[in-house]
């Protein structure tokens, strides 16, 4: 598990591809699963696939959210697992287990991998044949979610970081070329970005972008 982790961040250094690595890892990882699908659920109601091996997991991840119920948005919010064994039986969510059975889904295996205040990241397991997750199926998951939680946290940490250098040097080029253009220090020059930013209500990293890509620091009425 903690060499499938390591593989995970460093393979995958991006947050997007470590999701879709993450996907095809637990389907060759936990006993039982043949498609798996990884949702963010915003609001706890909101559900935005994020990484699938395949579209029927896309698409029963997004269904839940058009339904409003199903395991990310009803039990996983207070157990770290959510198994369902039998999905054309279940009664929790009949609206979505009518339609994955009809989609061929016998069983379900659901992880949580993060929740960040009212948002929550899920692991989806899905199997073609009813009981096809068992005792094992469900520990080697969690050990699974738990080594894929952190690998997607390095991953988000590394891009945090990356946009906030390639932020830090775009403002940066800005302050260059309002030193040269009207002799500034560079602290003159980063107060007029500031000023700008306030006066046209907007960002000062698109202040910057946009200082950088035209020429032109657009403060107000066109000036």
């Amino acid at each position: 598990m903690s060499r499938v982790a390591r593989e995970l961040q460093h393979e995958h250094g991006d947050v997007e591809g470590t999701l879709q690595g993450i996907t095809r890892a637990a389907v060759d990882t936990v006993p039982g699963a043949d498609e798996c699908g990884i949702s963010y659920v915003v609001h706890r109601r909101d559900v935005q696939p994020r990484a699938w091996t395949s579209d029927l997991p896309r698409d029963l991840d997004a269904l839940q959210g058009t339904l409003h119920q199903g395991p990310c948005l009803d039990a996983i919010w207070d157990n770290r697992v959510v198994s369902v064994p039998d999905v054309a039986g279940e009664e929790r969510w009949p609206e979505f287990a009518r339609e994955a059975a009809a989609r061929g889904v016998g069983s379900l295996l659901c992880f949580q991998l993060f929740v960040d205040g009212g948002n929550l990241g899920a692991l989806n397991l899905y199997a073609r044949r009813a009981g096809a997750f068992d005792a094992e199926s469900e520990d080697v998951g969690q050990l699974f979610a738990a080594h894929a939680a952190v690998a997607l946290a390095g991953a988000e940490h590394e891009s945090n970081l990356r946009a906030g250098m390639d932020r830090r040097d775009l403002i940066g080029q800005a302050k260059g070329i309002l030193m040269e253009r009207y002799k500034l220090t560079a602290v003159q020059a980063f107060d007029l970005l500031v000023r700008a930013s306030s006066l046209t209500n907007r960002k000062l990293h698109d202040i910057a972008d946009e200082l950088t890509s035209t020429g032109h620091l657009a403060v107000t009425g066109g000036r």
